[in-house]
């Protein structure tokens, strides 16, 4: 069994802002797999399909972003779902707008959704599915920026990024997160020293 969540914010206030790409990317997957049925549980919205011949759980916590970990833990521990089976997708503030990465684990980095699974996972052995939302600009603080919703050019490459996020999830249902990390995550540009 596959735990697949989004963090982010309940609320349409919070609807479709940078700190709510996971949410997002969650909305779209159960658009592709045709799932609608949705209960809550757990302090969180889940909903249940089937996929590559595996049972998966798509989840939103209900616990607000910095609390996210209190329900993805109990939700974990109930179903009996080993960290490697986690993939968590969220907001990087330390990534361009619109690029993506996959991490099989790793610190916080910052990000207090991150932190808050981490503590009541006990561990930092599972898998991140990040969207980059930039740092902030125009003067805003980080609040801001992450409770702000996408604007300009940035819309575009979120959008794109959110595909693609989806896409590399479904890509790590099939092959493997390893190999989808191979496959989605950006090269590295060689840059050519002068000699």
């Amino acid at each position: 069994m596959k735990l697949i969540v989004g963090l982010g914010n309940p609320g349409a206030e919070y609807a479709h802002t940078r700190h709510n790409m996971g949410f997002d990317v969650i909305d779209e997957l159960a658009s592709r797999w045709g799932v609608s049925l949705w209960k809550e549980d757990m302090k969180a919205k889940i909903a249940s399909c089937t996929r590559e011949g595996e049972k998966i759980l798509l989840v939103k916590p209900l616990t607000y972003m910095n609390n996210s970990g209190e329900s993805v833990g109990a939700i974990a521990r109930y179903y009996k779902i080993e960290p490697e089976d986690i993939y968590v997708v969220c907001d990087d503030l330390d990534l361009p707008p619109g690029k993506t990465r996959i991490r099989k684990k790793g610190a916080s980095g910052g990000h207090n959704g991150i932190k808050s699974l981490i503590a009541h996972l006990g561990t930092e052995e599972f898998n991140r599915f990040r969207i980059g939302v930039g740092h902030p600009r125009d003067g805003h603080t980080v609040v801001q920026h992450v409770l702000g919703r996408p604007y300009g050019e940035e819309i575009a490459l979120i959008e794109a990024a959110k595909h693609h996020t989806a896409d590399s999830i479904e890509g790590a249902l099939r092959i493997g997160v390893d190999k989808a990390m191979n496959q989605f995550n950006p090269k590295k540009e060689h840059v050519k020293k002068d000699r």
